[in-house]
């Protein structure tokens, strides 16, 4: 891992940690379901929450707000993946939380264009309409180009990502705490072999 910037200001425990999945994902992707199960087996008493985004980006931000709106900043992480990286940075620049980025998509406004219309979900049959409203609602929701606190950031980017570029994905977390992996791809496939990287980086392997 690249380790550039300072260590992020965590002295805290997480006691609650929030997963965001990526577009026509769910709860059922690999990383989410491996996730949940290390929570399981490894802190059965955190708080875990990795809920079903609408497709609506306003309307997922607003539910996810909303459903963290208790959770204590000092004591809260959240992991996203692609377009859940973009909402996962957006969610921790207003809580001021930590948060761990998973090939995440820069400018999903820009990408998710050519999306608009009926499309289907990855784990379900259920068929879904991106309005073309949605990718304004993505750049009205877009985090600062500037990040508050880099170090409580860590990004994992696959060189090997077909879908998005991971010198962009590099450049914008430029300054973070940056796993940068030649090969894989945009899944994580091998996300087993990072997963014990991430959960070092949340303090979540720290005795108890």
């Amino acid at each position: 891992m690249s380790a550039a910037g300072a260590a992020p200001a965590r002295v805290e425990p997480v006691t609650h940690l929030l997963y965001l999945h990526g577009f026509r994902s769910s709860p059922q992707s690999t990383k989410a379901k491996k996730l949940a199960a290390w929570v399981a087996a490894n802190r059965p008493g955190l708080v875990w929450w990795c809920p079903q985004l609408p497709a609506s980006p306003a309307q997922a931000m607003r539910d996810v707000i909303a459903g963290v709106a208790a959770w204590p900043r000092a004591h809260m992480a959240v992991i996203g993946s692609s377009l859940g990286g973009f909402y996962a940075t957006a969610v921790a620049e207003q809580r001021g939380c930590r948060a761990v980025v998973l090939n995440p998509a820069i400018d999903p406004a820009r990408d998710l264009a050519a999306a608009v219309g009926e499309t289907t979900a990855w784990h379900s049959d259920d068929r879904f309409v991106f309005r073309a409203e949605y990718v304004d609602e993505l750049r009205a929701i877009a985090p600062p180009a500037t990040l508050t606190d880099p170090g409580r950031y860590l990004a994992v980017i696959a060189k090997g990502d077909e879908v998005l570029s991971w010198r962009e994905m590099s450049a914008r977390y430029a300054g973070c705490h940056v796993r940068l992996i030649e090969g894989s791809d945009h899944a994580l496939s091998d996300f087993d072999a990072h997963l014990p990287e991430v959960i070092a980086f949340l303090g979540l392997d720290r005795a108890r």
